[in-house]
C-alpha cells in the first residue's frame, strides 16, 4: 500500500501500535518500519504523528471496539479499527470524519471492508452515547491500564485522578536557557523578537515554557548552545548536585545527555558521562557538541564498576537510574502500554543495585544525586528508605522529593513539569577521620 497516502499510513501506524502491544518501544518500532517500508521523511512523519495519536487514545479505542463489534475482530483488524477510532475522537485530529472512514476501509483486507465501514459509520452516528459509555471505564477515561490507575489511587488517594487527567494532555515545550551563556530574561527577548512567544517557569532558574512549540532550528541561538529542549522538572537535577570547578563528577546513566550538558554549563569539572547503550551514548555527544562542551564518555553498565571506574573516587555522582517513566507519559504515550505491573519491582531492584554499586565510589563528605522520572513511591520514596537502611553512612539533604505532573492542576500552571522523584544524599566520613 502507498505509504502516501492516508491509507497507507494508517495501515503503517497499525503496524507499530501491534509492535507496541507486542512489546516494543514506538521509536524503535518506527524506525525499523521506516527501514522495511522505505519511507521518505513526509511518510515518515505522518506515520508518526498517527503512531502517537493513538497510543494516547488507545484505552478509549478498546474499550469503543468493545461495544462496537459484535464479534472479536482478528488481532491485526482490532490495531487498524484502534488507529481509525483513536483519530476520530481527537477534536485536533487532520482530518474529516468521511475521509478518515472511506481511507481506513481502504487500508483494510478486500474481505473486512465491509466490517470496517459498518463499525466506524455506527460510531460516527453514535458518537456521543458511545463515548459517555465507553469511558465509564477507568482504563478508557484515562487511558491508562487498570493496574496503573490502582496504583495511583493507593499512592496519591486525593490528587491521583489530577496525576491522570496529566497525562492525557499533550506536553508543553519547555527550554532551559544556558545561564552561563546569558540571562533568561535576555534570551525571553531574544524569544520575542523572533515572535515566538514565551514565559518563565518557577520550577527552575533558566526554564522557559513556549507557548507553542516550534522547530529547533527556529530558536534563536539554539545551535550555538544558548538554550537546549528540557522539561522543567528534570532541570533541577544538575542544581541540585551543585558541580564546582575541578571536581570529578558522574552522570550515570546519562543518554541522552540533557543532564551532563546542564552539569557542564553550571561548572568547569572533570565530567564522566556513563550509558549502557552505544546509540544513545551518541546524543549525549552530539548535545555536548552543539554546546561546545567536553565529557568523558563511556558505554558501560553503571552496576558494574569493574568494567570502566579507574578507581579515583567522584566528588559528585547522579544517578538518573532506570524506572517505569511513569512520570513522563504525556512525552512518551506508548509508555503506559509498553509496562507490566511486575515492570515496577524488576526496575526498582534494578535501580537499587546501581545505587549500591555506585555508592562506593563517592567521596567521604562527597553529594549523590538519586533520581528517577516515575511517580511511583516504589521508585522513589520506598526506594530511598531501602538504601538508607543499607547504607548508615549515608546522610539525607533537603530536596524536592517527589514531584508529580502538574499540567491543568494549578490555576496559573506557573510550575508545569512532568513527573520525578529527586532525593539527596551526602556521605559521612568514617568515624575517626576526615
Amino acid at each position: 500500500m502507498n505509504p502516501g497516502t492516508l491509507a497507507g499510513q494508517i495501515a503503517l501506524a497499525a503496524q507499530i501500535s501491534t509492535a507496541v502491544r507486542a512489546g516494543s518501544a514506538l521509536p524503535q518500532a518506527l524506525a525499523a518500519l521506516v527501514v522495511e517500508a522505505r519511507l521518505d521523511a513526509a511518510a515518515r512523519g505522518a506515520v508518526q504523528d498517527i503512531a502517537y495519536r493513538t497510543m494516547r487514545e488507545r484505552g478509549l479505542a478498546d474499550g469503543l471496539i468493545d461495544r462496537l463489534a459484535s464479534r472479536r475482530p482478528p488481532a491485526e483488524l482490532r490495531e487498524l479499527l484502534v488507529v481509525a477510532l483513536a483519530l476520530a475522537v481527537q477534536a485536533d485530529a487532520p482530518y474529516a470524519e468521511h475521509t478518515l472512514v472511506d481511507q481506513t476501509v481502504e487500508a483494510a483486507k478486500p474481505g473486512e471492508r465491509g466490517f470496517v465501514n459498518a463499525v466506524l459509520r455506527r460510531f460516527l452516528r453514535e458518537r456521543a452515547a458511545l463515548l459517555d459509555a465507553a469511558r465509564q471505564r477507568p482504563e478508557a477515561r484515562w487511558n491508562l491500564p487498570r493496574w496503573w490507575l490502582d496504583r495511583l489511587r493507593g499512592a496519591y488517594p486525593e490528587r491521583w485522578q489530577a496525576i491522570a487527567d496529566a497525562g492525557l494532555l499533550p506536553p508543553p515545550m519547555t527550554l532551559r536557557v544556558n545561564l552561563s551563556q546569558g540571562t533568561r530574561d535576555a534570551y525571553l527577548a531574544r524569544l520575542a523578537e523572533a515572535g515566538i512567544g514565551a514565559e518563565a517557569l518557577a520550577t527552575a532558574p533558566g526554564a522557559i515554557r513556549l507557548q507553542h512549540p516550534v522547530g529547533v532550528a527556529a530558536l534563536p541561538g539554539f545551535e550555538s548552545g544558548a538554550v537546549s529542549v528540557q522539561d522543567a522538572g528534570a532541570q533541577l537535577a544538575a542544581p541540585l548536585l551543585d558541580p564546582q570547578p575541578g571536581e570529578r563528577v558522574l552522570d550515570a546513566c546519562a543518554a541522552p545527555g540533557g543532564k551532563t550538558a546542564h552539569l557542564l554549563e553550571l561548572a568547569d569539572c572533570e565530567l564522566l558521562a556513563l550509558d549502557i547503550d552505544p546509540e544513545r551514548l551518541a546524543r549525549v555527544e552530539e548535545n555536548l557538541a552543539r554546546l561546545g562542551r567536553r565529557a568523558q564518555t563511556r558505554a558501560a553498565s553503571a552496576d558494574r564498576p569493574a568494567d570502566w571506574w579507574d578507581g579515583r573516587p567522584f566528588d559528585r555522582i547522579l544517578a538518573d537510574v532506570p524506572c517505569t517513566a511513569s512520570g513522563i507519559v504525556r512525552r512518551h504515550a506508548d509508555i503506559r502500554w509498553l509496562r507490566r505491573e511486575a515492570d515496577v519491582d524488576q526496575l526498582a531492584t534494578l535501580a537499587a543495585g546501581i545505587l549500591d554499586a555506585l555508592w562506593p565510589l563517592l567521596k567521604p563528605g562527597g553529594r549523590f544525586v538519586f533520581s528517577t522520572c516515575s511517580v511511583f513511591p516504589q521508585e522513589g520514596e520506598r526506594q530511598l528508605q531501602r538504601f538508607l537502611d543499607r547504607h548508615p553512612d549515608a546522610s539525607v539533604l533537603p530536596a524536592p522529593g517527589q514531584l508529580l505532573p502538574t499540567a491543568n492542576t494549578a490555576p496559573a500552571q506557573s510550575d508545569d513539569h512532568d513527573g520525578f522523584y529527586y532525593a539527596l544524599l551526602q556521605k559521612r566520613a568514617p568515624s575517626g577521620g576526615e
